[in-house]
Formats: C-alpha cells, structure tokens, sequence
C-alpha cells in the first residue's frame, strides 16, 4: 500500500524509467506501529501548503514533467497563491521549466540533425549542381592562399594516383627538377596505364620546405602552438643553436629572395607565428615590379617598417576608405538637390558637412582653452593618444584581413634586411621558440628540402535519386601552394574525362593575399618563361587577383569548363 502511494506521489525518472527511486525518509522510529501508519497515510495524502510543509523534506522531483501516465491523476499544488494570501508549496525550480508551447523545439532537434546530415550528403555528392556566382570558363582565377586539404571527388575512379611504380616516381621527380612540360590529351581512356599522366602527378605534388624537421609540423605557423607542444625542441634553451638555425635561415631566405628577383623563382612565402609573407616576382598578380604582401599586422610591426623606410599601403583600407568617399559625396548631392527643389531648406545646403581636416584641427590646437584662461584646469590629451585618434582606422584592423600589408619594387629588399633582422619573426617563448620561419617554394632554392603532398584515393557510395551510386574520391593534404592546384587541375582534367569536383579548406590568414597587387592601369611586361611552372599555370598566376578577402572553396569541373564559388 505505501507502495503504491510513493508511486502515486512520486514520478519516475526518464533515463532510466522507474528503475531508481528516490526514497522518502519516514518520520519517527522504525519499530512504532502507530508512527509507521502515520508515515503513510502522509505519503498517500496531498502535500499540505502553509508554514508546517517546511518541516518534512519533499521530493525534489515530484513536480517534474516526466512523470509517467499512471502517475497523471496525483494531485499537483497550483503553481499560483491561494486567495487567502498563503504562500504555495511548489518549489522555486518549477518556474525554471519551460512551458508545453516550448517543449516541442526541442523535440526538432533530430529534424534539424537530419537536415543537417542531409546537406552535407548533397555537399559532398559529385552529382549536385553547386549553385555558384561564376559562369562556366575555360580558366578559374588565380587564388594565391595556401590550401591545407583539397578532396577531389568523380564518377571516375582514381586508382590510377595510386601504387606508383619506382621508375614513376622517379621520373615525375626528374620532371620537376629539370621544369619539363608535360602534354596530355584531352582525355585518356586507360589512366592506370598511362605513364605520363602517373608522371605528371608526382611531378604537381613536389614542393620545397626549409627548415627541414621531421617530426615537426611547420606549416601552418599561426595557431600551431596545441599541435607543436610536446614535441623535442633542443634549440629552445639553447641559443647558440639558435644563432646557427637563424643563419642557415637568413641563408635560404635570401637565396629565394635573388633567385626572384632574377625571375627563376615565381613566388615563395614565408610563414612565422605571428604574420605570413608572399613574395612576387615582377610579371604576376598582374604588377610590373616585385612585390610583397605581409598579413596580419599590427601597429607595432607597421610602425617598425616605416621607420626603416619601408614605403608600403594597406589596399583594403584604401578600398574602404574611397568607398566611404564615394558614398558621401554622392550623398551630399544628392541632399543638396533636394535642398535646391524646397525654398525651407535653402539655408541648410549652405553649410559645409565635416571633414577630417576638422577633427585634425581640433585633435592639435588648444588656443582657444588660452583664450578661456582655462588651459592650466584642463588636462589635454597626449601626443600619442591623438595620434592614435587620427589613427584609429588602422588600429580597427589589427590582426585582421583588412591589416594586409603590400609593399612594391625595390622595397621589397628593404623588406628583407628588416625580416633578417626583426626581432618578432621568430617566437620567444612557447613551442615555436627559437624556431625560424618556414619557408615554402614552388622550385629548388640553397637549403631547401624537397617534400611531396600526401595523396590517397578513397571510394564509396551517395545517395542519387532512384537508389545509390558509386563515389570515388582523391585526397591531398599538405600546404597545397596556388601552383599546385592548377597543376592537379591540368592532371586530373583528361584522367577523369573533363568531370570531377573539388572542395578546398584554405589556411584562413592567407586568403587576404588575394588582394589587387597593382594599379587596374598598370601594364604587365615582364614574363618569367624559365621559372619552373607550366606555362597555362603561369598565364593563370599573371592576372590580377579579382578574389579580394576571401578564397576558393569550391570548384567544379564539368564538360572540361571551371565553375567556382568563394
């Protein structure tokens, strides 16, 4: 009978259902009869409400909505004061449940779950038409951030990337070293058994790396601290091994930074802990000189290059800064045509709207505190903080895309003394100190280390409709420079018959170097026919950026046109 009562009184528990019961502590002595009937005519009976239902605890959960069905005819305590004026019983942990019009949301949670899963399948299905901005081209525009993982995926498979023979291997090396260009058909009916093709994709996966360090993973730099801590770093403690680790560094840096100016080096980076570095050579990105992109910034570094005479311009502030112009003007036009049309507002158009050179005047001159008396009363800001003022548009962007940095022509060398010798390329504490900046190539420099991306061919099944439909997929990780991709582009084009598709995970710091490096006007007359790269990539890396801030995430190939979506 009691029983049945705590069941009555008491609800039961959803994980798990009626297996754990919270049992209530019976007033008086186990061994009195009478105290034992008293206890449960009490648990049977309603709670009663007033100043005497303090003295027997309750159960915590007993006005929870879990209860089960059975437990549904229990009489409940209204939640709202009995018009005597007596307080309810019903504890404070109630009102914090949420009402029955609430609880269905989260009943949707599997639906939305479903949705979720359902868009990545169509995601990652070969045959879903992406919708995307661009048109079909024959090109898809040069997108100068680092990718960390590109998943190429087709109808076709991609067993012929897989299992390269030594003699392949090698050859697709040799082909790289020596700049030999590959020509393929339009497509190739047997992939596995063609050795060029085999040839051509080792040849599109070589890069060059300095330092060397192999159980060490140096790209990417920024945000790396979590993946580099614990591992051996004999050089952090040690500073004459870090005085030979920088020079060998300084060594290579210049060594890429001649071969560029000398156009046989295309392009190289280089990737510290705090900002990353893309050096040009003259003839690409569409600029006629040499040119250098630094991203992110901050004031101190930007403050640090123009007191070495560093002349550099921030493009994306530029941008803003005109658009913000342009917008202003012809909003003051327009106010002032409608000021022309109204005789009330004749006298409003008179008056000039304010400029910079108003807040300038007003940052630097306090003659008019002397005309009050009241200059030795006032306390006037210091120079520093009205420079900071006047500069605050820069100091918005600090560590951020809009931070790019781009410097041209023979400041680029100025560049590199000032990169030898900062003291803030290289990190003083943590994982990565002492540890120099990773530099990345496209071709063979003094101190370079040839590495190779990581490519692996996977297959499966997704969903079509009237039933399944077999997926292949081609993976390749590693820091996949702007090259590299065209290259695998121009392979993979006559291996899967002018149809595959790619997703692409850029290394996010990277996608400002996407920035306008020359003037619209500026004509090109520099080529680099012996730099290393194949020509169809070379007139690609020529034109002028037209991704901005961001990059490439998808792109698709189909009837041997580029589709893309950034």
């Amino acid at each position: 009978m009691a029983a049945s009562a705590e069941l009555a009184s008491s609800p039961g528990f959803k994980k798990p259902p009626a297996l754990l019961r919270l049992k209530r502590k019976r007033p008086g002595r186990r061994s009195d009869p009478a105290a034992t009937a008293e206890a449960a005519a009490a648990a049977a009976a309603p709670a009663p409400r007033g100043p005497s239902a303090a003295a027997r605890r309750r159960n915590p959960f007993s006005c929870l909505d879990n209860a089960p069905q059975r437990a549904a005819a229990a009489p409940q305590p209204s939640a709202a004061a009995p018009a005597g004026g007596e307080s309810s019983a019903v504890p404070f942990w109630q009102f914090l449940e949420s009402d029955s019009e609430e609880k269905p949301l989260r009943k949707a949670e599997p639906a939305e779950r479903s949705e979720t899963l359902a868009l990545s399948k169509d995601l990652h299905s070969p045959l879903a038409v992406p919708k995307v901005p661009s048109s079909p081209s024959q090109e898809f525009p040069a997108d100068w951030s680092i990718k960390t993982r590109i998943l190429f995926m087709s109808s076709q498979p991609f067993t012929w990337a897989e299992h390269l023979k030594a003699q392949e291997e090698a050859q697709g090396f040799a082909q790289h070293c020596r700049a030999a260009e590959t020509t393929l058909p339009r497509s190739v009916q047997e992939p596995r058994l063609c050795t060029e093709l085999r040839c051509a994709f080792q040849q599109s996966l070589v890069y060059w790396l300095h330092p060397a360090l192999p159980w060490l993973p140096l790209f990417p730099r920024i945000g790396a601290n979590r993946r580099m801590a614990g591992r051996a770093c004999p050089w952090a403690q040690d500073e004459a091994l870090q005085q030979v680790l920088m020079s060998d560094w300084s060594v290579s840096f210049t060594s890429l930074y001649n071969l560029l100016r000398a156009r046989l080096c295309p392009y190289f980076y280089v990737c510290s802990a705090q900002f990353s570095v893309l050096f040009r050579a003259a003839g690409l990105a569409g600029s006629d000189v040499p040119t250098a992109a630094i991203a992110p910034t901050t004031r101190g570094l930007r403050e640090a290059m123009r007191s070495e005479g560093i002349e550099f311009s921030l493009p994306f502030l530029e941008e803003s800064r005109s658009r913000k112009q342009k917008n202003s003007e012809e909003s003051l036009e327009t106010e002032t045509a409608d000021s022309l049309g109204g005789s009330s507002s004749v006298g409003d158009a008179g008056e000039p709207a304010p400029s910079d050179d108003d807040d300038d005047d007003d940052d630097g001159s306090f003659s008019w505190l002397e005309e009050m008396g009241v200059q030795d009363k006032v306390k006037k800001p210091d120079t520093i903080s009205i420079q900071l003022r006047k500069e605050k548009d820069e100091v918005q962007v600090d560590h951020r895309p809009e931070s790019l940095v781009l410097v041209r022509g023979s400041h680029t060398f100025t560049l590199l003394n000032f990169l030898i010798s900062c003291r803030s390329l290289v990190a003083v504490a943590g994982p990565q100190a002492g540890l120099p900046p990773t530099l990345l190539s496209p071709v063979a420099f003094r101190g370079g280390t040839m590495q190779t991306l990581k490519a692996r061919s996977l297959s499966g099944r997704a969903r079509v409709q009237g039933g399944f439909e077999d997926v292949f997929s081609l993976e390749v990780l590693g820091p996949i420079l702007p090259h590299a991709l065209h290259a695998l582009t121009l392979v993979l084009g006559p291996a899967q018959r002018g149809a595959f598709r790619a997703l692409l995970s850029p290394h996010e710091p990277s996608a400002a170097f996407n920035a306008r490096a020359a003037p619209p006007q500026e004509a090109v007359h520099h080529q680099l026919p012996a730099c290393g790269l194949h020509p169809k990539t070379l007139d690609q890396l020529s034109q002028c950026p037209t991704l901005g801030k961001s990059s490439m995430r998808l792109l698709e190939m189909k009837d041997y046109a580029y589709t893309w979506k950034a």
